[in-house]
């Protein structure tokens, strides 16, 4: 006898852009958190790398609770965890965090605020997953990546193996607040490598975007804190939209459009062992997908070229010399290799998105070699010595 089960359990959470998060008068937390009943009991993990340009912010915090006892408890002061990737190749990382977690005595009502970049937020929010079968995460980004891009998603991960992401559960956060200061004191490759996931969106959703990143690239490039707190709402909102109308938010099938760019990406990062920074990899290989979707016939040698300029003028990177890394077995560019890994991640067929057109995607499932080459080949002509003299 069979019996089918469904279950439909609907998920809400904020997503808040604000300024200065953690000054007493600023009110984003307090409308954020649940305190009718009493007040909202928390641990706060904090990335090291945040720690060094902001070394009050553990007061500041501390301050705002002191400021306002009926919304807000801290359990324990706050804590530094390592950051960057360092902390995604550590799988003991997640059991130092459970064992944290249980010594503060945090149950499934309590919450877990990790501050920090998307390599902190999907290692802290694993941990968070996995305790107590899920405990209430708050995401408070600080990189433009983690607050345009992954900081606003379901997901979450370490690496293992050297496979990006190979451990990780779907888990949406509680809510994820957004201080845009942050980004004031991030160094320049953070700054612009942030912007590859903006181009990402603009080129497979959103014509329009292109158009406002290609007039806002002066002031991008000077650093400009308004014009990037634009971009970074901009491209949040079409990172939402897409988890919450495209239908497959926890990516049970084998389509990931907003993976555009990312099956080379993922491989370069390896292949680099972690020089190149996540968006850094992105962007190159948004390049290395628009030269193959301009082989395709999918855009126009003048899209094409429209695409790479706007992206340099953003100062994103478009070569690396592990591109035309070697196979010394087989011969065969290395970075061919993210294919398979990228099919095994998504699982089932393979499954790639390119722009088809600006603002508009398709999907193909099988990428020839010599396309790679010529795309590779085309990439290395053109911004090889350029990137070698940067």
């Amino acid at each position: 006898m069979r019996h089918r089960q469904e279950i439909q359990v609907p998920f809400a959470y904020d997503v808040v852009f604000t300024r200065g998060l953690f000054a007493p008068e600023n009110t984003a937390l307090a409308e954020t958190l649940p305190h009718a009943d009493g007040p909202a009991h928390a641990a706060f993990f904090i990335d090291q790398g945040v720690l060094s340009r902001w070394p009050d912010l553990p007061d500041r915090i501390e301050a705002w609770a002191a400021a306002h006892p009926d919304v807000l408890v801290l359990r324990g002061s706050p804590v530094a965890v390592p950051g960057g990737e360092q902390v995604k190749n550590d799988l003991s990382f997640v059991q130092r965090m459970t064992h944290q977690f249980q010594r503060l005595e945090l149950d499934r009502h309590n919450y877990v605020f990790a501050v920090g970049g998307g390599a902190v937020l999907d290692a802290v929010g694993l941990a968070a997953g996995v305790f107590h079968r899920g405990i209430r995460l708050v995401r408070v980004p600080t990189t433009v990546l983690s607050q345009n891009d992954s900081g606003v998603g379901v997901k979450n991960g370490i690496n293992l193996d050297g496979v990006k992401n190979l451990i990780g559960t779907f888990a949406p956060p509680y809510a994820v607040l957004s201080d845009l200061e942050f980004l004031t004191t991030l160094d320049d490759r953070d700054w612009f490598g942030g912007l590859a996931e903006t181009f990402k969106v603009a080129l497979i959703k959103d014509a329009a975007l292109l158009d406002e990143l290609e007039a806002l690239a002066p002031r991008l490039a000077a650093r400009d804190l308004d014009a990037m707190a634009r971009m970074v709402e901009r491209c949040a909102i079409l990172h939402l939209q897409h988890i919450r109308d495209g239908g497959d938010p926890f990516e049970c099938g084998s389509a990931r459009p907003l993976d555009f760019g990312h099956w080379s990406a993922h491989k370069l990062e390896a292949l680099t062992h972690h020089e190149l920074r996540h968006g850094e990899a992105v962007a190159i290989g948004i390049a290395l997908d628009l030269c193959l979707a301009a082989d395709l016939g999918h855009i126009t040698p003048a899209e094409r070229e429209r695409a790479l300029a706007a992206m340099q003028a953003c100062r994103q990177p478009l070569w690396h010399p592990m591109l035309a890394k070697r196979n010394g077995a087989t011969g065969k560019l290395k970075v061919a290799e993210g294919l398979e890994e990228f099919r095994q991640h998504l699982g089932g067929r393979l499954t790639l998105t390119l722009p088809d057109g600006i603002g508009r995607k398709l999907e193909i499932h099988a990428l020839e070699a010599e396309r790679i080459e010529r795309a590779v080949a085309e990439l290395a002509a053109r911004f090889a010595g350029a990137a070698a003299a940067v």
